[in-house]
């Protein structure tokens, strides 16, 4: 190659080079913990079909704390965690035995899916939506 085809090829890779420079230096930031606080309206698949309840978070940075209402009128109150998208709470229904429910999932702006792990009843899946 000639002096000028080597420094004309040295810039070409050097301009496509710099940007992925920078950017693999560039502070990542950390994902920002969703406001979740107030009311929402869930949906369970359960064998006997959609059950709908409903929800009021209160929130505390990471903190969360939440009361549900079944259609049963049985009120469940308990805690958890919102860590960037991902939320996580457990409620104990407080009846007879007592099973505990155990909510994952994934928050997107005013709604959120995932699953629902009912004591020894198996896993089911949900979904929520908040309310204006």
């Amino acid at each position: 190659m000639r002096p000028k085809q080597i420094w004309t090829a040295s810039i070409c890779l050097l301009t496509l080079a710099i940007p992925t420079i920078l950017m693999a230096q560039a502070p990542r930031q950390a994902p920002k913990t969703p406001d979740i606080a107030g009311s929402w309206a869930l949906n369970m698949q359960t064998p006997q079909g959609e059950m709908a309840m409903d929800a009021t978070f209160t929130q505390d940075k990471e903190a969360i704390k939440v009361s549900m209402m079944s259609p049963y009128g049985l009120e469940m109150k308990g805690e958890g965690t919102v860590k960037g998208q991902d939320i996580a709470w457990t409620v104990d229904t407080g009846k007879g035995d007592g099973v505990s429910l155990g909510f994952k999932a994934t928050v997107d702006g005013d709604s959120m899916k995932g699953e629902v792990q009912m004591g020894d009843f198996g896993t089911m899946t949900f979904s929520a939506k908040k309310k204006k």
